[in-house]
């Protein structure tokens, strides 16, 4: 995949929300892969998509203190915020108070592998006025994937063109986690990154949860179900997110594999 170019109208921020409360893998920010702090790879891999500024928005100090150390930019946020995305808003209205920053790419913390061309492909929807929030997705290789309840699907409605990066684009009409949709054809693994438009993140952050998000446990189906436009890019990949001990372990094999001459 090449780096796609930055749309020349937009001034992105990047936003890391991290917290060390998990319940599979407890303090997993700080867990060492590569011999430092995944919440500081996570960090190295925003910084290397080079679309903007990139702020870590912390729940603990000892998160802002592992950035802080590695030369980053860490911000801290009351950890009793109930999401990522209430993080990320946070973080943002401390940092950029004028409002400089048009668009927030929310990179989860515990996305260590994450390719940088993934990162700036998010930014490739907002290309078009109407999206609020631009997502990204990646074809089902795997058929276990495409019954896998912890596999989002994204149900998306592909433009018979693509963007001027030759990235297909579409919109999206639903996510869920069954296979969806019905019939022949591929299915898409929807990956939880995000890039919101400022405006349309301080409207998200304050919008009651639909019915829907609770009964699929998806934050996206909020902004659909208020009529929130969602457009998705896909990729070639899957990056790989960090959620069990078996993740973590297969993240340092990935890293001890690419440190090898």
């Amino acid at each position: 995949m090449s780096a796609f170019p930055v749309p020349g109208h937009l001034n992105p921020i990047i936003a890391i929300p991290a917290r060390l409360a998990a319940s599979r893998l407890p303090d997993k920010p700080l867990a060492e892969i590569g011999g430092e702090p995944m919440i500081v790879q996570v960090w190295r891999r925003a910084m290397e998509a080079d679309i903007g500024p990139v702020v870590v928005a912390a729940a603990e100090p000892v998160i802002a203190e592992a950035i802080g150390d590695a030369g980053g930019w860490a911000v801290l946020t009351d950890p009793a915020l109930p999401s990522g995305s209430d993080r990320v808003r946070a973080a943002i209205a401390a940092v950029d108070v004028d409002g400089r920053h048009d668009v927030v790419v929310n990179v989860q913390g515990d996305l260590p592998t994450l390719d940088r061309a993934t990162i700036r492909a998010a930014l490739v929807p907002l290309g078009e006025p109407a999206v609020d929030i631009a997502t990204l997705a990646a074809r089902i290789v795997e058929p276990a994937e495409r019954t896998e309840t912890s596999v989002v699907k994204a149900i998306v409605e592909w433009s018979d063109s693509t963007a001027a990066e030759g990235v297909p684009v579409g919109r999206a009409l639903y996510f869920s986690r069954t296979a969806a949709p019905w019939g022949d054809g591929p299915l898409f693994h929807h990956i939880g990154l995000y890039a919101f438009r400022r405006r349309a993140l301080d409207r998200f952050v304050t919008l009651p949860q639909s019915a829907l998000e609770r009964r699929e446990r998806l934050e996206q189906l909020r902004a659909l179900a208020h009529g929130m436009r969602i457009d998705v890019a896909l990729v070639d990949t899957v990056p790989l997110g960090v959620d069990t001990p078996a993740d973590l372990e297969r993240a340092r094999q990935i890293f001890a594999a690419s440190a090898q001459p």
